[in-house]
């Protein structure tokens, strides 16, 4: 295999531990303390890009990463739902929490559709792949579940199956002509073995 995209979802932060659809706002301490000891197990990359984002950025600092910003690694754009609550968005708004997880074409939020990030995710690495290397790209669960889907040639509507743990890693490989799913789901050592280390 001549080419590796290793994907790192952001950390966590304060709104998405309630449930929120992000702005862009800060990673919670806990998940400083998490990337800084998962920096040790990243190997070494030859580019190293991130999102725009806050949260991504302060992850690839945390993960002791100098990271160029990537626009196509974007979190979807929420529109008018960033920073409100799923359940108080489904008890206002049922039918277009309904469009938005089971059309990949909906955008009832006046954001991004599912569709529109999928293309992005594509596009980045139907890009990468003539690129020799290994590229680490600090990104989102959004961005991450399409990137799978898309190497797997599966359906848009799977990608609510898929679950990305903050600072979880997928691995990507690829020949130069086919992408592959190496590894999937690895994630940050627990606070408890961190104690113990």
């Amino acid at each position: 295999m001549l080419v590796r995209l290793t994907m790192i979802c952001n950390g966590a932060t304060a709104a998405t531990r309630q449930g929120s659809f992000p702005l862009d706002e800060p990673l919670e301490p806990r998940s400083i303390t998490l990337a800084k000891a998962m920096s040790a197990t990243l190997r070494r990359a030859d580019r190293v890009w991130t999102s725009p984002a806050l949260r991504a950025r302060q992850s690839a600092g945390a993960l002791s990463l100098d990271a160029s910003i990537e626009p196509l690694l974007a979190d979807q754009d929420h529109g008018s739902w960033a920073g409100k609550r799923f359940d108080e968005i489904q008890a206002e708004h049922p039918e277009g929490i309904a469009a938005w997880l089971t059309d990949p074409d909906a955008a009832p939020h006046g954001g991004e559709s599912l569709a529109d990030v999928a293309s992005r995710a594509s596009n980045l690495m139907d890009g990468l792949i003539a690129e020799r290397g290994h590229t680490v790209a600090i990104t989102h669960a959004s961005v991450v579940r399409t990137a799978i889907l898309h190497v797997l040639g599966a359906p848009l509507a799977a990608c609510w199956k898929i679950d990305i743990e903050p600072l979880s890693i997928t691995d990507f490989r690829s020949d130069g002509r086919r992408w592959v799913l190496r590894a999937c789901g690895v994630t940050a050592p627990k606070p408890e073995n961190l104690r113990r280390a």
